[in-house]
């Protein structure tokens, strides 16, 4: 291609993967050591031990003391909490996305903080449900699945950060978002039958949003652009075009404007081909019915 820029991650052998997950390592520990270091300024400050902190917000002396020492990354929850009995007048609030954004693959953090800040998205997908889709079941059995496999924590933590993103589908000001999901994905019974009930529920509820369109490409649609992969084209707040390709955990920004702009018509032709979101609503319905 052109210009393309940002690639997070390759691998090339033993020798680089290894590298890699000290990489991933150390990417992780930087956000949330920062933050461990300031909640324990915040707890001297306030003359407290990490046992009175813990009873204070509801964690374990464990819980509390992991987090400190950067080895467990906080919660919302934890946050909020510790914000209230630490009176830290936002501060660790203001850490939080960090935090979040580091439990991403590392590939695709580039990316997370373009996305949060978009008035558009348009998401083509024609294998599996979109991340901001995806239920928290769904997700789960993806990350599950991952080759190598993936440590129970590292699971919870990509699941907990793929959720997280989902506040781009509420966040004021609202972005308009529109999805083309590939009938195939649908049908592909990801976790089983009550797991891909739940899923297609989900997308009803999501495709009701006002800023929000799902629409589904009939799996004999014939050719279509589509065909040559998944792809994300994106507005900026300064209203730059962007685009965004995955695959095989590389991940790419698009930045070359006439690349972007080429992924911008064909989301649109796809968009023409693609059933409207009433029918694919009743596709959805009726599969729903069906089980």
């Amino acid at each position: 291609m052109g210009t393309v820029r940002d690639v997070r991650e390759t691998r090339t052998g033993r020798g680089t993967k290894a590298k890699d997950a000290r990489a991933d390592r150390s990417d992780l520990s930087g956000a949330w050591a920062a933050y461990g270091v300031l909640l324990q300024h915040l707890r001297k400050r306030a003359g407290l031990s990490q046992q009175e902190l813990g009873e204070a917000i509801g964690y374990s002396l464990e819980q509390v003391a992991s987090v400190e020492q950067g080895r467990r990354p906080a919660k919302a929850a934890f946050t909020a909490a510790a914000e209230r009995a630490l009176e830290a007048d936002g501060v660790l609030e203001a850490l939080q996305g960090e935090v979040d954004r580091a439990k991403l693959p590392r590939f695709f953090r580039n990316f997370a903080l373009i996305e949060a800040e978009a008035v558009s998205r348009f998401d083509f997908e024609p294998l599996l449900i979109p991340g901001l889709l995806q239920t928290e079941a769904y997700s789960r059995v993806l990350f599950s699945g991952h080759c190598p496999p993936l440590s129970e924590e590292i699971i919870d933590q990509h699941t907990e950060a793929r959720l997280g993103r989902q506040k781009l589908l509420t966040r004021v000001p609202l972005a308009e978002l529109s999805f083309i999901i590939g009938e195939e994905a649908l049908r592909n019974p990801v976790g089983g039958s009550e797991v891909l009930r739940g899923q297609w529920q989900h997308l009803l509820q999501v495709g009701a949003l006002r800023n929000v369109e799902v629409q589904i490409m009939p799996a004999a649609s014939g050719f279509h652009s589509g065909l040559n992969g998944s792809f994300v084209a994106l507005q900026t707040q300064e209203h730059r075009q962007l685009g965004y390709i995955e695959s095989q955990e590389v991940g790419c920004v698009i930045h070359d404007p006439a690349e972007a702009s080429a992924l911008g018509l064909r989301y649109g032709k796809l968009r023409s081909q693609a059933l409207n979101g009433v029918e694919s609503a009743r596709l959805i319905e009726r599969l729903v019915g069906e089980t």
